[in-house]
């Protein structure tokens, strides 16, 4: 029998998103959502707030991106909503099943210029897969069901509902939704199997697996599906940790000698993008295998393309029924280049050198930092040395901006990482310039008793930007940031605490110190400006 609800229509919605998983809120405190907040403090629903509504909209994707499930932020209208719309953005980029719910100025006055009135769905609508303007409080548990259901189903991403005042503030009965009802997507069986034949058949095939890999819980199908095949398996995105580093077919620093001398590709769970070159791997023969069809590449034309479900696409690879080549010699070689790889970074990660090379911090880090650490990126050049040196041992622990790189997600996503994972260690990953942009809610951090560790590389430059722009026109503009600001202080005055550190050698009592702190402690890292991370530019 079904259960009917009645309530405002913040209650409404609440009953509805209970339904669906969502456990918690995060919003920034605004007069046309009260109704919301209400049916969360009446029913000990748990609410965080923070000081910028993009690190609510972080913070929400953070949980979605941990716990596989929806994320939920509340923002007031207008501002409320644009502030976060970078936040959005990175969901929609990241397949992140993220409900943004907003305030809206009230209906019946519409046009007569209310507080903050304007319409939303016009500048939400390209960043997500779903927006709706709800009228009615009856409407509302719909409402918010079936954008959750869009939301969750793949390909995942972001979706947005805005609420009139007098609806939200207004008496409604409805029905209660049941909750998610989703079905696997089935592959197209002919697509499937030749995908399998051309991994089992390949000389020297290469897997790359991706953030949909994660998301779609098929991390032991992939495990499987490799080991069947004896496939070597690099990894980018949440896809991170899929194989433990000890792994024998898990490979992090042999990329390069792997798609130069590989014969088939098969890329899983992650777009044909900057980071894997357009999906241009020179001669070799190239397998996209995506989670629904809308993520099949269209600038590249690849020999077998598999859409649907990950757990079964994968499954049907481990069990290919054809013959299948000898792949040892191959891992063999890849392993040879991986282990020299891992040598001179060892070198680069004991530099003793001062000023700090950035090496170095992720030496020690790897000291410190637990298997089941969530580590998160935010940054530019400092973490992109993060992404080298650090290589996580287990899946569902790495938070990076994704393919979008939307730098201040730092505080957002530790907010989440932390409400998630009350017990582990939360790292973020900062550079200086990334500091700037949501420093301001580790006191968002402090006031809730939500700890985490921040290590800020300070260069006092846009790395990314400075060298680049010298090398282009030989001079730099707008590349400088303030030398050896002291951020440690900043969160000090926030209600954490911080020091900075300056000598290679005390790195490691630093970070002893601010994992036992049980505050949002900052390590202030200065690092040499001359040392960026050497990479050639992806913008084309």
């Amino acid at each position: 029998m079904t259960e009917r609800i009645e309530g405002h229509g913040g209650e409404l919605a609440l009953a509805a998103l209970r339904a669906y998983g969502v456990r918690e809120m995060f919003t920034l405190s605004g007069g046309h959502v009260f109704p919301l907040y209400d049916a969360a403090h009446k029913t000990d629903f748990p609410i965080y707030d923070v000081r910028h509504e993009q690190s609510a909209v972080f913070a929400a994707e953070a949980v979605a991106k941990l716990q596989r499930r929806p994320g939920l932020a509340v923002l007031t209208a207008g501002p409320g909503v644009t502030n976060g719309i970078s936040g959005l953005t990175s969901a929609f980029f990241n397949a992140s099943p993220v409900l943004v719910l907003g305030g809206r100025a009230p209906q019946f006055r519409w046009g007569s210029g209310s507080l903050q009135e304007m319409d939303h769905l016009p500048l939400v609508a390209p960043v997500t897969k779903h927006a709706e303007t709800v009228f009615s409080a009856d409407d509302i548990p719909r409402a918010v069901a079936a954008a959750l259901t869009t939301a969750l189903t793949p390909h995942r991403g972001p979706v947005f509902l805005d609420f009139p005042l007098e609806a939200v503030f207004s008496v409604g009965d409805a029905e209660l939704p049941a909750g998610p009802q989703l079905s696997p997507l089935e592959a197209d069986p002919d697509e499937v199997a030749r995908a399998a034949a051309l991994v089992a058949g390949a000389a020297r095939p290469v897997i790359i697996a991706g953030s949909d890999v994660w998301t779609g819980d098929a991390v032991d199908e992939l495990r499987a599906a490799a080991e069947a095949l004896t496939v070597p398996v690099f990894t980018n995105g949440m896809g991170r940790g899929a194989l433990p580093p000890e792994h024998p077919l898990a490979f992090a620093k042999a990329r390069r000698v792997a798609l130069s001398n590989a014969d088939v590709v098969v890329v899983i769970g992650t777009p044909l993008d900057f980071r894997l070159s357009f999906g241009d791997f020179g001669e070799a023969q190239v397998v996209h295998i995506v989670d629904a069809p809308s993520q099949r590449a269209g600038h590249v034309q690849p020999a077998a393309a598999p859409a649907g479900d990950l757990r079964g696409i994968l499954t049907a690879l481990a069990e290919h029924p054809g013959d299948r080549v000898d792949h040892d010699d191959w891992v063999a070689q890849l392993r040879t280049a991986e282990d020299a790889a891992k040598a001179r970074d060892a070198e680069e990660m004991a530099a003793e050198t001062d000023p700090i090379r950035p090496a170095r911090i992720y030496g020690e880090l790897r000291k410190v930092l637990a298997r089941d650490a969530v580590t998160i990126g935010d940054g530019g050049d400092f973490v992109s040395y993060a992404g080298r040196y650090l290589e996580p041992a287990q899946p569902g622990t790495w938070l990076d901006p994704g393919p979008y790189g939307c730098l201040g997600t730092g505080m957002g996503y530790a907010m989440g990482a932390r409400v998630t994972h009350p017990d582990r260690q939360v790292c973020v990953l900062m550079g200086d310039g990334a500091a700037g942009f949501s420093l301001m809610d580790v006191e968002s951090l402090a006031r809730q008793k939500l700890p985490v560790v921040i290590v800020v590389g300070n260069n006092g430059i846009w790395g990314l930007e400075k060298h680049p722009m010298r090398a282009m026109y030989g001079y730099d503009v707008a590349a400088d940031l303030q030398p050896e600001l002291r951020y440690d202080q900043v969160v000090g005055a926030l209600g954490g605490a911080g020091e900075t550190v300056a000598k290679a050698a005390d790195l490691g009592p630093a970070l002893q110190r601010a994992f036992d702190a049980g505050v949002p402690y900052l390590i202030n890292v200065l690092t040499d400006p001359a040392d960026a991370y050497p990479r050639s530019s992806n913008l084309a």
